[in-house]
């Protein structure tokens, strides 16, 4: 396999078309065709993918070298079972047959009603400063406010930006926060990605609103492979939104997104998400951030949905007085294996960070909590406080606490407390005893439990949030 082709050779390829298989978008849009690749991977859907996008040569070399180590790794020994995750039965490009627009009108009617019931466009006018929407492997809605522009915010589909803005990616595209060699499933990333969010905040500028990404699979057997990559500048801020759904299909479904954060000096990023995916996903992403000195990194994280998850948003603190904040929330119902953490690297001296994680189990879920702290030597007056809470809403579900300290210097403050308890009788029976139906004091008992998290969410977002967990509830 030729993994580092000079331009010339890859122009000589022979052509690669896409398989043009007529499908549905789901039950209830039935009239616009899309065009997918054949099902597995291989270096032909690789070249297609690259191809398709006009990528530059250093792109498809990239996605290669991804596809090359892909193969030569095994699976993770650790965490939940993979085994049954069947790549060859993935379809790993899915193109929608749409064309970016900055107006809602001109989005393909079919896509539109999707994220019409999502709540997209209201969100916009409410509460966002620009948003962009991914329909499986094309981004298909991207919009950002004038004033912005005129600040030079640049907020893209990642696509875009590969052909805008060369030089600042490739300077930053999975070179030093999120290596192509890092594990497994960012070796696949590497090879198919496709899609996702170009931002850059220049220096001094402050995005009051937030910015959104919506991302939806919608094919069954489908794979969302979306790239975020994020630079704050010097003195900057943003606060930046992304969710994720599908719809419900019997066949295994695949998520493997990257995120990549670059915090420079002084800067402040808020990185929110809420993840929906149907159970029938495996939901196998990464995000990381690099955080300058005296930067702020808070990652706020809700999964609700994916048969297994496994997700562990890290901050890498290299700069004196750099911070980390991670707060998340998962609930996993019957069939639900979530695995998901935090972790945080102490790098440079001064350095704080907090982990806070609650997670919800019923009928049978499995929810394990899985995080590394890690103090380097020069890292010396740093600290770190970890806290992960387990709530059990029934006898066979299952919450798990993994944690991590490596400590290589003994001038820091680290803390941690772990907690795993089922709903209180006694609660229950008081709030009974003053005329509260059983749900009711159930679903009240739950939403004191993750009110912390729910508080760092837009209104809007929490109200969301704290409507799925509702109807998880009442499915009891």
């Amino acid at each position: 396999m030729t993994t580092n082709p000079p331009q010339d050779t890859i122009e000589q390829k022979p052509k690669i078309e896409l398989n043009l298989n007529r499908e549905l978008f789901d039950a209830a849009d039935n009239h616009t065709a899309r065009y997918t690749a054949a099902p597995g991977l291989s270096e032909e859907i690789v070249r297609l993918i690259s191809k398709t996008k006009n990528e530059p040569a250093w792109m498809l070399e990239k996605r290669l070298k991804g596809l090359e180590l892909f193969q030569k790794t095994t699976l993770p020994s650790w965490g939940p079972s993979l085994k049954d995750l069947d790549f060859d039965k993935i379809v790993f490009f899915i193109d929608p047959n749409a064309k970016e627009t900055d107006r809602w009108e001109n989005v393909p009617e079919e896509i539109k009603r999707t994220f019409d019931r999502l709540g997209i466009p209201e969100a916009e006018k409410k509460a966002l400063s620009g948003v962009g929407a991914q329909f499986d492997s094309s981004v298909v809605y991207h919009n950002l406010e004038k004033t912005l522009k005129e600040k030079g915010v640049i907020f893209e589909n990642m696509d875009v930006a590969v052909q805008k803005y060369p030089d600042l990616v490739k300077k930053h595209f999975m070179t030093s926060c999120v290596p192509v060699n890092d594990h497994k499933f960012v070796m696949l990333h590497a090879a198919v990605w496709s899609g996702g969010t170009f931002i850059y905040v220049p220096k001094g500028v402050k995005v009051d609103l937030p910015l959104q990404a919506y991302f939806r699979m919608n094919a069954q057997e489908g794979g969302q492979f979306e790239h975020t990559l994020i630079i704050i500048d010097e003195d900057a801020e943003l606060h930046y939104i992304e969710g994720c759904s599908s719809p419900r299909y019997q066949q295994d479904s695949l998520h493997a997104g990257c995120v990549e954060i670059f915090v420079k000096n002084n800067a402040k990023m808020h990185y929110s998400s809420i993840e929906n995916w149907s159970k029938n996903v495996y939901n196998l992403n990464t995000k990381r951030a690099l955080v300058d000195k005296d930067g702020t990194m808070i990652w706020v994280s809700g999964n609700m949905g994916s048969k297994t998850t496994m997700l562990y948003p890290c901050s890498i603190l290299r700069g004196e007085g750099a911070r980390s904040d991670s707060l998340g929330i998962a609930f996993a119902g019957a069939g639900q294996y979530q695995d998901i953490g935090a972790k945080a690297i102490h790098v440079a001296p001064h350095t704080s960070s907090t982990i806070h994680s609650k997670s919800i189990s019923k009928d049978g879920g499995i929810a394990s909590y899985r995080g590394l702290v890690k103090i380097m030597p020069d890292a010396k007056g740093s600290t770190t406080s970890v806290i992960c809470d387990g709530l059990l809403l029934d006898e066979k579900s299952v919450s798990n606490t993994i944690p991590e300290l490596k400590i290589s210097n003994n001038d820091v403050d680290a803390a941690h407390e772990a907690k795993v308890g089922k709903i209180s009788e006694e609660a229950i029976f008081y709030l009974q005893s003053r005329g509260i139906s059983e749900e009711m004091a159930i679903q009240m008992i739950v939403a004191g439990f993750i009110d912390p998290i729910i508080r760092e969410l837009p209104l809007e977002y929490a109200v969301e949030l704290n409507k799925l967990i509702e109807l998880e509830i009442e499915g009891m």
